[in-house]
């Protein structure tokens, strides 16, 4: 699942094994990548687009979730009024999940 965009496509490219599939659902950081066909071509790689599902879907994920236990992993959370130390740990890469802030 790629839902950054160009500043990860190439390592998420890089992560994929011969006949592997990359879902992009994204491009928070831009949409235009360097597409790196050779890649993509003599690995025989996927590159499949997705949206947002539907409402049937949603209610299907949260069923999932709720009968596996499955979460998103949370690095830390912060208060909206230290939101600046977040992104900068985002930008840096000093993180291992989500950042969630609060009110």
């Amino acid at each position: 699942m790629e839902t950054v965009g160009e500043a990860t496509w190439a390592h998420s490219l890089r992560s994929l094994k011969p006949g592997g599939a990359i879902v992009i659902s994204g491009a928070t950081s831009g949409s235009v990548p360097s597409a790196d066909l050779s890649r993509v071509f003599f690995l025989q790689l996927s590159v499949i687009g997705s949206t947002m599902g539907n409402r049937d879907e949603l209610a299907r994920l949260l069923t999932f979730m709720e009968q596996t236990g499955a979460r998103p992993l949370i690095d830390r959370t912060m208060p909206l009024s230290e939101a600046r130390d977040g992104f900068d740990a985002m930008i840096s890469g000093d993180l291992f999940g989500k950042v969630v802030f609060t009110l």
